[in-house]
């Protein structure tokens, strides 16, 4: 699978359960570590191993498992790493205290608008 349709199943997984302030980073131009960023934020400890599990589950039924997987038992942030695609999926005061899209600044933001639809 190309890494922009890993990408795209990621979102439309994330949207599909309620994830919010959903972003997609271009990454590739800046960093060996993935060609994609996908970051989110979940509403609470439940929603957050839940959004987990569907990327997960439709990443890995598309063929494409995840290399690593980071931060289950801590759900304040879940880290899978599909490779080319490392989704990042926060509570929200941990998003915040972070903030990758600070520094990630340099990447480019792909807009997610026709992903989600």
């Amino acid at each position: 699978m190309e890494p922009f349709e890993a990408a795209k199943l990621a979102v439309q997984a994330l949207s599909d359960k309620q994830a919010s302030d959903i972003r997609l980073l271009k990454t590739t131009e800046l960093t060996v570590l993935a060609d994609y960023f996908l970051i989110c934020t979940a509403n609470s400890t439940p929603h957050v191993r839940t959004l987990y599990d569907e990327v997960d589950r439709r990443l890995s039924e598309a063929g494409m498992p995840p290399v690593r997987r980071e931060g289950y038992r801590n759900s304040n942030w879940l880290l899978l790493d599909f490779g080319c695609l490392i989704v990042h999926i926060f509570q929200k005061e941990t998003r915040e205290f972070y903030n990758l899209e600070r520094l990630w600044s340099d990447a480019q933001e792909i807009d997610i608008a026709e992903i989600e639809a």
